[in-house]
């Protein structure tokens, strides 16, 4: 009968230093996992909020545009409450002539993103 004490290798067995080191190994494995997957998660979400951002921007410019003939006013504040809606804020509104260019800001999270954005007919040149 053995004994906890004994340092003798079980008959047939061999007795090594290592022992336990899988549990060490498999526990760091789980850490570099979980490490990477926090990682990924968190460049996930700085995409979706830069998409949040092109999408309010574009959707901003449009709504200047179609309020453009209107006045600077005018449109300006119809890209801020479509930008609103989007839980995005308009950073700058320019227009000039029938174009309207924008730079919108989303925040979510630790992460925030500007686009800039015009619209405006398809002949106007600036």
């Amino acid at each position: 009968m053995r004994n906890r004490g004994d340092r003798r290798p079980a008959p047939g067995g061999v007795r090594s230093r290592e022992r336990g080191s899988a549990t060490v190994w498999a526990a760091l494995c789980g850490l570099v996992l979980c490490t990477v997957a926090a990682g990924v998660l968190g460049l996930g979400q700085a995409v979706v909020t830069r998409h949040r951002a092109g999408a309010a921007a574009d959707a901003a410019a449009l709504a200047a545009a179609d309020h453009v003939l209107r006045g600077v006013e005018e449109a300006c504040a119809a890209a801020r409450r479509v930008a609103a809606a989007q839980r995005a804020s308009v950073v700058r509104c320019w227009v000039r002539e029938e174009v309207a260019d924008l730079t919108v800001r989303v925040r979510s999270g630790p992460y925030s993103a500007g686009v800039r954005a015009r619209a405006g007919p398809a002949a106007a040149t600036l």
